[in-house]
């Protein structure tokens, strides 16, 4: 089972609603968006969406818009994203 369903299946049988949160990896540079996810994840977020920064981001609203040219700016890949993925995993799984 994967670990988004594991957490609606729990949020649903604590009868409560969840908080979903969205970052775009490498904004504004790969380590920090990693201390932002695990920050969130301890205060206690329920899912982390990390965002992919690639470049055409039109569709996804001014803020996303800033966030992923700040990340690509910085030098953001998918596999600089992948990195920080594992990285935030890691810390949470250290806990």
């Amino acid at each position: 089972m994967s670990k988004i369903r594991q957490a609606f299946d729990r949020l649903r049988a604590e009868h409560r609603g969840g908080m979903v949160t969205y970052v775009t990896a490498g904004d504004p540079n790969a380590e920090m968006s990693a201390r932002i996810l695990v920050s969130l994840a301890q205060g206690g977020a329920d899912i982390l969406e990390v965002g992919v920064p690639f470049s055409d981001p039109l569709a996804d609203g001014p803020v996303i818009q800033r966030a992923t040219e700040r990340a690509l700016a910085a030098g953001m890949t998918l596999r600089g994203t992948l990195d920080v993925v594992r990285i935030v995993r890691r810390g949470l799984a250290d806990q």
